[in-house]
């Protein structure tokens, strides 16, 4: 339902969401919020800042991301806590040197050809170039980051944006030791898309995907098919409890093909790249997934109980160390795998209960929408006020 007291009555606002394809999760992110700020009126567009500014250097990156994290996983980790512990930039050191040769320039003129009011990133490379356009006097559009994880990131403490969007209230002092100032946080949780706020009835999803009426155990690899999923699988078929599993592969198709041909104890249920995950959680009484911000958002958006699984080193191994202190979930190991994490919520209703009490109480509701309506209502009594 649209809140028609912040609805624009003037011309509409312009809103620009730079994103990077590095994953899936920073673009998700922005057609989350694209979403909620068309339902409010606002003209918006999503631009990749190196697929659409550069040649060719999106999907380099994106490979690059992706073949790191996958393959040289220890590697990445090293890598984003030196970032993590480096000595303090310029800003226009770390983001104009190369950024100005490649980017910049055609961002800088994009911008100024469309003169947008609202200028948002969801993540940090995006934001340097912001940083620079506000320093330039490019243009007076209020500018917002997106943090999409459950820590800070390296370099946001670089930019200079109005304000930064975190996945929760508990990240204030992890931003203050950045030197962010509070006035400028807003602790609105990691925007998701509309159906996550939504839901169907349990015993009703199960019905449409063609599952049994059963505890029912969702295991998702993230978009990729990351994960030594297999290895879990075959963990679960060894538990006595009686449940189903339901798997999504991503894009992995090899994986799929590998899962399907698998001759284990449990019924499952194998997709590939799917539309709906969120009824897919609406079905599940857990998920087992990695501890990446977008997907964690969307269970927890779903008061879906969480089983952690294979962080990639970095920003994945600082989301699990925020979720298993918030109380939002179970983290595996060698000595701990999937199978006794099923255990200890099937055969422990308290147990369960106390992890969805945690996620209702202090996981943030309907960031998307929130973050919509801000934007909006701020912008008018900024103008207003001139």
């Amino acid at each position: 339902m649209k809140n028609k007291s912040i609805m624009l009555q003037e011309k509409n606002m312009k809103a620009l969401i730079l994103s990077i394809t590095a994953g899936n999760g920073h673009n998700i992110a922005a057609r989350a919020i694209k979403e909620h700020l068309v339902e409010l009126g606002v003209d918006t567009v999503i631009k990749d800042t190196y697929k659409d500014f550069t040649h060719g250097m999106s999907t380099t990156i994106d490979k690059g991301y992706l073949f790191s994290t996958k393959y040289a996983p220890k590697l990445w980790g090293t890598a984003y806590s030196l970032a993590e512990e480096r000595i303090d930039l310029e800003t226009d050191a770390r983001f104009g040197t190369w950024g100005k040769l490649l980017v910049y320039r055609k961002l800088r003129k994009y911008v100024t050809e469309n003169k947008f009011d609202i200028i948002i990133a969801t993540h940090t490379a995006p934001a340097g170039f912001m940083t620079i356009l506000k320093e330039d006097n490019v243009t007076d559009a209020r500018m917002y980051g997106i943090i999409t994880d459950f820590t800070v990131h390296p370099f946001w403490e670089e930019t200079n944006l109005d304000y930064y969007v975190t996945a929760s209230k508990q990240l204030h002092n992890m931003m203050a030791k950045k030197g962010i100032p509070q006035e400028k946080i807003l602790p609105f949780g990691i925007p998701v898309a509309k159906k996550f706020e939504s839901s169907t009835p349990k015993e009703a999803a199960r019905e449409q995907l063609g599952l049994k009426n059963k505890y029912t155990v969702f295991v998702i690899g993230g978009s990729m098919g990351f994960g030594a999923v297999k290895k879990h699988i075959r963990n679960l078929s060894m538990s006595d409890i009686d449940f189903q599993i339901v798997v999504v592969c991503g894009n992995n198709k090899k994986l799929k093909e590998d899962l399907e041909e698998m001759k284990i104890s449990k019924d499952m249920k194998v997709f590939g790249f799917v539309n709906n995950i969120d009824l897919i959680m609406d079905a599940a009484d857990c998920i087992l997934t990695k501890p990446g911000g977008l997907t964690v958002s969307e269970a927890l958006a779903k008061n879906l109980p969480l089983i952690l699984i294979d962080p990639i080193p970095g920003q994945e191994d600082r989301n699990r160390d925020f979720l298993l202190n918030a109380g939002f979930a179970i983290s595996t190991s060698k000595k701990f795998p999937a199978d006794e994490a099923i255990y200890q919520l099937y055969t422990n209703n308290e147990r369960t209960q106390q992890i969805l009490d945690m996620i209702n109480c202090s996981a943030p509701k309907n960031a998307g929408q929130r973050l919509g309506e801000f934007i909006v209502n701020e912008y008018k009594n900024n103008q207003s006020s001139r």
